[in-house]
């Protein structure tokens, strides 16, 4: 009888474990830390987590702190993990990327990378 309950109180502990879950990055595009040749059409973001839509958000900054774009991210609709954000032209340069997600189960993760957009030879 005692073995049945501490697998009660384990199987129900494992399953309150996974809802607690954060919005991790899980991969990026470009990639974290890259160096590109030509400039990206967008900002891609995979999180570990699905995403709520209206607490999300992706900014990028040129290599002076100055904001590049406006916050116009959106979540995919065929991939709630994934977070993108269009890009007008860029010139050569380092690019930082904020990052602020909320997932479904509400909690908020933030951070940021960089990534270097090589000039043209």
């Amino acid at each position: 009888m005692k073995s049945i309950t501490r697998l009660a109180i384990l199987a129900i502990l494992l399953t309150a474990t996974s809802a607690w879950a954060h919005a991790f990055l899980d991969h990026a595009e470009p990639a974290v830390g890259s160096t590109i040749d030509s400039p990206p059409a967008e900002i891609k973001i995979w999180f570990t987590e699905r995403l709520e839509p209206s607490f999300s958000q992706i900014q990028l900054f040129d290599h002076k702190g100055r904001a590049v774009t406006q916050n116009q991210a959106v979540i995919d609709s065929d991939d709630p993990t994934l977070l993108k954000l269009s890009l007008p032209s860029l010139a050569p340069g380092l690019y930082k990327v904020t990052w602020k997600v909320m997932s479904v189960d509400t909690h908020i993760t933030v951070g940021n990378f960089s990534f270097m957009l090589r000039r043209s030879r």
